[in-house]
């Protein structure tokens, strides 16, 4: 080409959770079953959408102006509506001003960090959500920046090594936190979250909480919003329904905006990300039609808790079947609906794999494997190929740990078993294949 076509930070744009899927279709096309663990996707494991909820959507798509353009920063009253829960929370006090709806939060985290200078740098967490990481990493044309999750703490962050990254970086300019987190389910206890504020008021900082899973949290676990601890500071929460409806193919989440009122360079930047939408016309129309009938049903609470402690409840199985594997290090989630499993150190070699007798697979798995593919991601593939578990790397959430996510999601119990039993067996028989004899 005459010059080029493509911004170097473009290759940083990385998804397994997708990617991984192309390998999982090939060995279904060759006779192995696979269970999908890959994706939060709660319709995909045989989430029922609740009847009311159907009608509430079947009377808005009657009404003829569902089909238009709503307007550029989201219809008026779900703006309206999602303010006044907000404000519920007797933190910072938000107008429907504030609020900006995206197609999904996925579109909302490409414009997020798209108007960022790309010097300037926002930190997240490790393991980290890999919308998140490479897009941060794209806009910058550089490695993520991140601070760590500790696995022997429940993934609670470790706060002195955010605070040294902080302090040592000036390009840094905005803190994320996942709450509850994604790929972990941890849920950031009061206190982590408000010295986390403290680091942010320091060094004056933006604060960016993803809150997508706000709502999803169980076994006992509090926290707090964003809304809550953040003060007078500059903030962002990522909000959206696709996970608790669950309605993930509406794609519909949205931005508040916390005190832009207060701090004029936050507020133009804002004030870009409102007219990045308006260039693109709206977002969809249906779903935040329907996001306050539905939300604002009474009957929405009651299905929410039902859901939350049938989580609870898939929670407390996978640990009753993986908390005793000795390979891995086991960590019960609280929140969102992910577990994460790291492996303990020198578990995993390059020698190790699975068995199949099934030419075509294998055939495939030696083509995947090299010398130069993660340890963790060799086993998600002998997994694949073997079981029809279909996992995600850790290392693929920019971690340097090695390990996998799974989903809770699976609604049919025996299968749920099924899936992780055949999760359970295969860490065993591949971590110590390497000793048998040949």
């Amino acid at each position: 080409m005459r010059k080029k076509l493509l911004y170097e930070g473009a290759r940083k744009l990385e998804y397994e959770i997708r990617h991984i899927v192309k390998k999982a279709e090939l060995v279904e096309k060759y006779g192995q079953p696979i269970y999908w663990e890959n994706i939060g996707d709660p319709i995909q494991k045989h989430a029922q959408v609740p009847g009311w909820i159907k009608e509430i959507i079947g009377d808005l798509v009657k009404e003829n102006e569902t089909y238009g353009y709503c307007h550029s920063q989201g219809d008026p009253e779900a703006r309206a509506f999602v303010a006044k829960q907000n404000n519920l929370l007797n933190g910072v006090q938000v107008s429907a001003d504030d609020i900006l709806f995206f197609n999904g939060l996925g579109d909302a985290i490409s414009k997020l960090y798209r108007y960022l200078p790309p010097s300037s740098r926002v930190i997240g967490p490790s393991p980290t959500y890999s919308t998140h990481s490479s897009t941060e990493a794209a806009h910058a044309d550089s490695e993520p920046l991140t601070y760590n999750l500790d696995p022997d703490n429940n993934w609670y962050p470790d706060l002195n090594d955010l605070y040294n990254k902080v302090k040592y970086n000036p390009n840094i300019v905005g803190i994320l936190i996942i709450n509850p987190d994604n790929p972990t389910g941890m849920v950031y206890p009061p206190e982590y979250l408000k010295r986390i504020v403290a680091i942010a008021r320091e060094f004056d900082l933006l604060l960016i909480s993803d809150e997508i899973y706000a709502n999803i949290i169980y076994n006992g676990a509090t926290t707090l919003r964003l809304a809550e601890v953040i003060g007078d500071l500059p903030g962002i929460a990522l909000k959206g329904i696709s996970k608790e409806l669950p309605w993930p193919g509406a794609r519909c989440g949205w931005m508040e905006f916390y005190n832009r009122s207060l701090h004029p360079e936050f507020n133009d930047f804002c004030r870009a990300m409102e007219d990045a939408k308006m260039v693109e016309v709206c977002a969809t129309t249906l779903p935040q039609k329907a996001l306050p009938r539905i939300l604002g049903d009474p009957k929405y609470g009651e299905y929410v808790a039902a859901k939350n402690q049938a989580i609870g409840e898939r929670s407390k199985l996978i640990s009753g079947i993986l908390e005793d594997v000795p390979q891995i290090r086991f960590v019960a989630t609280q929140g969102a609906f992910y577990n994460t499993m790291v492996f303990k150190d020198d578990a995993l070699r390059k020698g190790q794999f699975l068995k199949t007798d099934n030419n075509e697979i294998q055939t495939l798995l030696d083509g995947w494997i090299d010398d130069t593919t993660p340890l963790d991601k060799r086993f998600v593939y002998y997994l694949l190929a073997t079981t029809g578990v279909c996992v995600v790397p850790l290392s693929s959430f920019h971690s340097e740990l090695q390990g996998f996510r799974v989903t809770l999601l699976e609604e049919n119990p025996e299968l749920l078993s099924l899936t992780f039993t055949k999760i359970k067996e295969a860490i065993k028989e591949y971590c110590e294949s390497d000793k048998i004899p040949v």
